[in-house]
């Protein structure tokens, strides 16, 4: 796995490169297609930002997506083990979802759950075939027959932020999208992740 280390507005060490390639070597266990990783540092001189005073980025590339994380605080070394946990955790999701759980929890096919049930693979009983299918509310939405079994709602708090402030956030959140209203122009609008380093906005013109 290739390191890349970059800076700006401020030096670093022969030790703190080191320190760097020590601790990225530990998430070959999550990710072992891991090709290289950028490491990107930048000193922010306000002092009123003092706890957010080092912000590093990393952007690793492998054979799968792209992952990127950042963090900050008031030192390179505090700021890089934030961002490295946080890439680590996207990692461990990643490799969760792609895992093929064998033996005891093999899941089930839905034809073989339906045989076991001894219902027709239409979705329907002889007892139940002439009836009519029930409706039903699940959330906002009226359900006819089965239909989805969950409906699931949140509402957020959001105050107005510039396209630059939503890049900011859905990057330190991990994320591959963000939702949040434009400062500009006050529309909904979602800021998403496409290949490489590009980036698209959609808004909604409410009118």
């Amino acid at each position: 796995m290739d390191i890349v280390v970059k800076s700006r507005h401020c030096e670093v060490s022969e030790r703190f490169r080191d320190h760097v390639e020590e601790k990225l070597s530990r998430l070959e266990k999550h990710d072992h297609r891991i090709m290289r990783v950028d490491v990107e540092i930048d000193m922010e001189n306000n002092p009123r930002l003092r706890e957010r005073a080092v912000r590093v980025e990393l952007t690793a590339f492998s054979k799968g997506p792209v992952i990127r994380a950042e963090a900050a605080a008031e030192d390179k070394l505090g700021a890089l083990d934030m961002a490295v946990d946080r890439m680590a955790t996207q990692m461990r999701r990643a490799a969760d979802r792609k895992k093929v759980h064998r033996g005891r929890r093999t899941p089930v096919s839905v034809a073989q759950a339906l045989a076991d049930a001894d219902v027709p693979l239409n979705g329907t009983s002889a007892a139940t075939a002439t009836e009519e299918p029930a409706e039903r509310q699940v959330g906002p939405l009226t359900v006819t027959g089965e239909g989805p079994l969950v409906v699931r709602e949140k509402t957020h708090a959001a105050a107005p932020m510039t396209l630059a402030q939503a890049l900011y956030e859905m990057e330190l959140v991990g994320h591959d999208f963000f939702l949040f209203v434009d400062q500009d122009n006050a529309q909904p609008s979602v800021v998403y992740r496409r290949k490489g380093y590009d980036y698209g906005v959609i808004s909604l013109d409410v009118g």
